[in-house]
């Protein structure tokens, strides 16, 4: 395989990826554009790889910017905008943890405190009891989830790898 049949590939696998995730295909695969190019790159120099307009272009670096994964960076001699993606995969991922958290499971675990609060008068007693089991665990794997979290996040890379690998053993 040629090298910019492997980076097309790439680019279009990780497109496929992030779109899993719950990320905008479009925006995986800016990032994975930048995250293979060994300089940076501009806007124009984006649209032109991926086939895709200006805005979208703008909207999805900065997005990428705003998840901590991309950096505008200044060519000497250049007035244009280029980007840049961080290269350690480590990084890329704790950045991504640490904004999925705020985005998602911090509203979450704010919304099951505020819930499990329930006024209790002329509530079916049934009812009642199946909502706040249903509650408790939820918060209970949300806790959970949260703890490790801030683990992955805080985590060094050879800690993380070391401890994985002894849970598959």
């Amino acid at each position: 395989m040629k090298l910019d049949e492997a980076k097309d590939k790439f680019v279009q696998a990780w497109g496929s990826l992030g779109s899993n995730w719950g990320i905008p295909k479009t925006m995986a695969q800016v990032h994975a554009l930048l995250l293979i190019s060994e300089k940076p790159l501009s806007a124009e120099d984006i649209m032109s790889q991926l086939d895709i307009s200006r805005g979208n272009v703008n909207l999805n670096v900065r997005s990428l910017i705003d998840w901590g994964i991309v950096d505008r960076v200044t060519v000497k001699g250049e007035r244009r905008e280029f980007f840049t993606a961080e290269k350690d995969i480590w990084k890329v991922a704790t950045m991504i943890a640490n904004q999925r958290r705020k985005r998602e499971l911090d509203p979450m675990l704010k919304v099951l405190s505020q819930v499990k609060v329930v006024d209790e008068s002329g509530a079916d007693p049934e009812a009642l009891k199946a909502f706040t089991s249903t509650i408790e665990n939820i918060e209970n794997f949300s806790g959970k989830a949260d703890v490790l979290l801030d683990k992955l996040i805080k985590a060094d890379q050879h800690w993380f790898t070391g401890t994985l690998l002894k849970l598959v053993k």
